[in-house]
């Protein structure tokens, strides 16, 4: 059977297991588009084609499966950079689908032509940094080889974003439809290998070390290895602390839990590891300059280093460990567990880590060095009410960092997704109603008034589509992070950095939102009384002083 190359392509999405795709219409790629008109897949039409590439990634980042984005040729495309880009750095799978000028006048100075001849912009040139594959299908004689290709990126233990740009008479040309059935669109079976000799080794390790900490990265949550985490940490007594990105690894409201590592963070977790940890073992966490205080060489001197991750590439690539497994977590977890039982290891001796955590708090205040030490009295009550009305189950989308990092315990079944990846500002809008698509959940946005203002269109994506939303922008009137850098190592020389913000009220009611003004506790309490979070689109506007900084320097 002959069927258009567009609808081919529609057809390998569809196995692929892509049921929406986010993006917005061209010329040159109205062909897929009219073959997604059959198709069961949803397609989302966004405002700004970046907001396409940040649902995808939201999409990824809440279901575990392969988000998709359409967009056409030229601006089109170009402006899926950042988004993709931010997929790249996240190793998020993100299926992008671009169109292009026809073949025939490649060369010619076509229209948002973009093939690299005749002095055109090279968009294969652009992608080739940020994509773990791309083409520009030019011809249909090797397009099973180039899907197998996409599938490959897409569905490896260590995914990435791939492009496949499409010109617009390579859409229209007729293929056989037995072409799908030559293409890998299923993920590989992982071989069981509990007896690994090197897990018999780091469980040695385990059992002799007396005082040992686990590091949990995201690689620990995207192999689903809470439940097992929790184990290993309950049975043997051993304290947890997360990466960023791998908070909600261990429930932070186990006595266990250290807390989150890094230098926004208020610093439990690093005199923990520096003053008391023999060993230290580190699950699918990078180590990147927020998680290892910019590579301070003090957090694991003089200590026994395992390291786990699917990613080769993570391995030892700041840190020399004692034992390096490039394996599944799950896998490694399962194999440890079996191996500490059959040798009869001890637990560890218990720690009080919650009296542990109150006494570095207490002397913080004295000294004046804790993180949030200021008034963010507004802030800190709006995290603990959030926590008592929302227990657990909710999501969180956090532009922010800083606040979430430190007052926001992930507990049960939510979920929280920071800004990591290019930690591009305003990316928290549309990743949270991208993965809303995926999964409907009681879901909040934590972000500032200056990366709102990047994204803000995006909410009418959400009006359009009825996507349920809470967007909380701390309002400061200044980019916070460039105005506290230019106060700590610029002599306050304040520029670009402040800014006049639109009236929040007008533009919610312009968008017909709900809007939530928060300048004082009784505004807070009456909020929380008031507002139905689980359904409509929110946006909780919390007043804060732009001359109150967190307490920490980036050094930069």
């Amino acid at each position: 059977m002959k069927v258009q190359v567009s609808e081919l392509i529609v057809k390998y999405l569809e196995r692929l297991g892509i049921d929406t795709i986010f993006g917005m219409p061209g010329a040159h790629i109205l062909p897929v588009y009219d073959s997604l008109y059959d198709s069961d897949i949803q397609s989302v039409l966004v405002k700004h084609e970046q907001g396409a590439a940040f649902m995808a990634g939201g999409y990824a980042r809440a279901s575990g499966r392969i988000g998709a984005c359409i967009a056409t040729a030229g601006p089109g495309a170009t402006n899926l950079v950042t988004g993709i880009a931010n997929a790249y750095a996240d190793r998020q799978p993100i299926l992008a689908i671009t169109g292009e000028a026809p073949t025939y006048i490649f060369g010619k100075g076509g229209l948002q032509e973009s093939s690299g001849e005749g002095g055109s912009v090279d968009q294969s040139a652009i992608f080739r940094g940020i994509t773990k594959y791309h083409r520009i299908i030019e011809r249909t004689d090797y397009l099973a080889n180039v899907l197998n290709q996409a599938s490959k990126a897409l569905l490896a233990d260590t995914p990435g974003p791939v492009l496949l740009s499409l010109p617009y008479n390579i859409q229209k040309e007729m293929v056989d439809l037995d072409i799908l059935d030559t293409i890998k669109t299923d993920r590989r079976t992982c071989l069981h290998n509990h007896a690994n000799p090197l897990i018999h080794q780091l469980a040695s390790h385990l059992a002799k070390a007396e005082a040992p900490v686990i590091v949990s990265g995201y690689g620990c949550i995207r192999s689903g290895a809470r439940q097992l985490l929790t184990r290993l940490s309950e049975q043997y007594n051993i304290p947890v602390t997360s990466t960023l990105k791998g908070k909600g690894a261990i429930n932070e409201d186990s006595p266990l839990s250290l807390g989150s590592l890094g230098v926004t963070s208020s610093g439990y977790a690093y005199d923990y590891i520096v003053n008391h940890a023999d060993l230290v073992l580190v699950l699918g966490a990078s180590f990147n300059e927020r998680t290892s205080y910019l590579w301070n060489n003090k957090l694991l001197g003089g200590k026994t280093v395992l390291q786990v991750d699917t990613n080769d590439e993570q391995l030892e690539k700041v840190y020399t460990a004692d034992i390096a497994i490039n394996a599944d977590i799950s896998e490694v977890l399962t194999g440890i567990l079996q191996q500490l039982k059959t040798m009869d290891a001890a637990r560890k001796a218990l720690t009080d880590i919650p009296g542990y955590k109150k006494i570095l708090e207490t002397r913080a205040g004295h000294q004046g060095s804790s993180i949030l030490q200021l008034d963010f009295s507004l802030v800190k009550s709006f995290f603990e009410k959030l926590g008592a009305h929302c227990p657990e189950g909710i999501t969180v989308f956090d532009d922010n960092i800083i606040f979430a990092q430190n007052l926001f315990k992930v507990t049960g079944a939510s979920r929280y997704h920071p800004n990591s990846g290019i930690s591009s500002l305003g990316h928290a809008i549309p990743a949270a109603i991208g993965a809303q698509f995926s999964e409907t959940t009681t879901t909040f946005v934590l972000i500032g008034d200056g990366g709102f203002q990047m994204c803000c269109m995006e909410l009418m994506t959400a009006v359009n589509y009825s996507i349920p939303l809470n967007v909380v922008m701390f309002n400061n009137s200044t980019m916070g992070l460039i105005r506290k850098t230019q106060h700590q190592q610029y002599q306050e020389r304040y520029i670009d950095c402040d800014f006049t913000n639109p009236d929040y009220a007008r533009l919610a009611s312009a968008f017909g939102i709900q809007h939530l003004r928060v300048a004082t506790e009784a505004d807070l309490s009456n909020m929380f009384a008031t507002t139905d979070f689980t359904c409509g689109i929110n946006l909780v506007e919390i007043m804060i002083d732009k001359d109150t900084f967190p307490n920490y320097s980036s050094r930069r």
